[in-house]
């Protein structure tokens, strides 16, 4: 029992009394001093709890400070990953039974250990660990998670995290100091799956990253650095990526496939070569899921999924040209050789302005179908279990009906604007260019997207053909507009309407924001600016 004498000490030092010269009461005044001060208790002392952040079945501490990073809009992105492994873990099961049968027991890839064993899984970049810590609690049939980190702040706080959530997460969950660079080059297909989410650009990661994951495994790879892709600063996504981007409607679409064609470039060095299963812009950020695989003789025709493209600056029209082409004749061979001169020659066809070549973009499909169908199934049957479902239900809904063989697309307001004419629907669109024998989807991209197989000058004849039914004023000049509009259209459209179009437009494909300032935040150990009368 503590002392006491009636009087504080702490209020003698402070007025400076002086003491009497007892022994015990300046023995019992400077063991108090020393004592934690009645003003300032701890959180043990008061009994409150640490602020902590619930998502999913994972729960973290909050970090005020920002010296971890976290990032609550990238729910979006931690719940769409979750969904693709869940489904990668059964489409990997079906391969190796499918294997087992055809195979038998002299296929390596049959061996008892690869049929039963569970998947590895690499967080490269794990700052506060919520990612794999969802991993481990949410995915069923999920092996060791690896967290790795080269900031001793963000393992310490991967450490209490894992510690705060269930011993299932302490079992799977191994967090690890290291550079991911080095990590991921010393651990060489090692690792079913390899997750990519840096703040900025992965272009620093992806040879490692390609030579980590394992055969027929998946590569999760995050971009944010969307001024640099999307055509802001094409330079400098040169020197990252290797591809000049376009300005342009697509061109989210279009920084897509740059990072896809990049992540190929990667592979192919090592025999290895890429097939993606999804890929999706959201929100402030694109992300790919793509397999890798290994193969000599595949690699040799990467040239045909790689392709420029060639954009007009007066009228945004655009064509692209395959790197390479096949030569069925040289020994039957099928051998892929350096393709012919461009598809497009001198001035526009419809405007007269000169073109811009951008590129090399991966032109092969950039989604699986059946598989986004079947991660789409999965989300809808387990809609309790994503905190961000109406998001990345809507994403993989559009995402399921876009044209594989289409890549970029025209925007209804770009080409009204050209032309100075009012908007037709987007189902009257679907419908003159399903009447004139092409395809036609929209993009999970943009909401005005048209992608089609159909040609542009199909497409320019179609709005020519509008615009005799509802006239606009008449302006001269070199605009492009007026010169599009001054050829006659060699295609009569058919604007009468297809039943079916309506019908597939009304589940919906773009969903607000939840709140207010859904975007980007700061890099960890940056503080936020707040300015008055805003919320930071």
């Amino acid at each position: 029992m503590p002392l006491s004498f009636g009087f504080s000490p702490s209020r003698l030092l402070k007025r400076r009394i002086e003491l009497p010269a007892s022994p015990v009461l300046r023995l019992w005044v400077a063991f108090s001093s020393a004592l934690p001060s009645p003003s300032e208790p701890s959180d043990t002392d008061t009994g409150r709890r640490p602020a902590t952040i619930r998502e999913g079945r994972a729960e973290i501490f909050a970090d005020e400070s920002n010296s971890v990073f976290y990032n609550k809009a990238q729910v979006n992105n931690r719940d769409i990953s979750i969904a693709v492994l869940r489904s990668f873990i059964s489409k990997r099961r079906e391969e190796h039974a499918t294997r087992s049968t055809k195979g038998g027991p002299k296929d390596p890839l049959l061996s008892e250990h690869d049929k039963n064993k569970e998947p590895r899984v690499l967080e490269a970049l794990a700052a506060s660990g919520l990612r794999a810590i969802r991993y481990a609690l949410e995915v069923d049939g999920i092996g060791e998670v690896i967290a790795t980190d080269n900031n001793e702040v963000a393992i310490e706080a991967c450490k209490k995290n894992i510690d705060h959530n269930s011993s299932l997460a302490s079992s799977k969950v191994v967090p690890h100091l290291a550079d991911a660079r080095v990590y991921m080059l010393t651990h060489p297909k090692e690792f079913d799956v390899v997750d990519l989410d840096p703040y900025g650009s992965p272009a620093l990661f992806l040879d490692s990253a390609v030579q980590c994951v394992a055969d027929g495994g998946i590569l999760m790879c995050s971009a944010t650095d969307m001024a640099v892709l999307a055509g802001g600063n094409a330079e400098v996504c040169f020197s990252k990526y290797g591809s000049y981007p376009l300005k342009g409607k697509h061109c989210h679409e279009m920084a897509l496939r740059i990072l896809l064609a990049c992540i190929e470039s990667h592979a192919i060095r090592y025999k290895r070569y890429i097939v993606p299963i999804i890929s999706v812009h959201m929100d402030f950020y694109i992300r790919v899921f793509v397999r890798i695989f290994t193969s000599a003789s595949t690699v040799k025709r990467s040239p045909l999924k790689l392709s420029h493209v060639y954009q007009c600056t007066g009228c945004d029209s655009f064509h692209l040209q395959n790197i390479g082409r096949i030569n069925s004749k040289v020994d039957k061979r099928n051998i892929v050789l350096p393709n012919f001169s461009p598809a497009v020659l001198g001035d526009c066809s419809e405007c007269g302005h000169k073109f811009v070549m951008g590129g090399p973009i991966w032109s092969d499909p950039i989604h699986d179908k059946e598989w986004a169908a079947s991660i789409l199934s999965n989300i809808h049957a387990m809609s309790d279990a994503y905190p961000a479902y109406q998001k990345i239900s809507a994403i993989l809904t559009s995402v399921s009906e876009e044209l594989p063989d289409a890549p970029l697309f025209v925007n209804l307001h770009n080409l009204c604007a050209i032309l100075k004419c009012t908007n037709p629907t987007l189902d009257m669109l679907h419908s003159v260019i399903r009447n004139a024998g092409y395809q036609i989807s929209g993009s999970h991209v943009d909401p005005l997207a048209l992608k089609t197989d159909a040609p542009m000058s199909v497409i320019w004849d179609i709005m020519r053909c509008w615009v005799k039914l509802h006239a606009v004023k008449h302006r001269t000049g070199n605009h492009p507009g007026n010169i599009i509009l001054s050829q006659e259209p060699k295609l009569q459209a058919n604007f009468s309407q297809v039943p079916q179009v309506s019908a597939q437009r009304k589940s919906p494909r773009f969903v607000p924001n939840p709140e207010k300032y859904w975007g980007p935040r700061p890099k960890a150990g940056r503080h936020p600016k707040i300015c008055h009368g805003q919320n930071p």
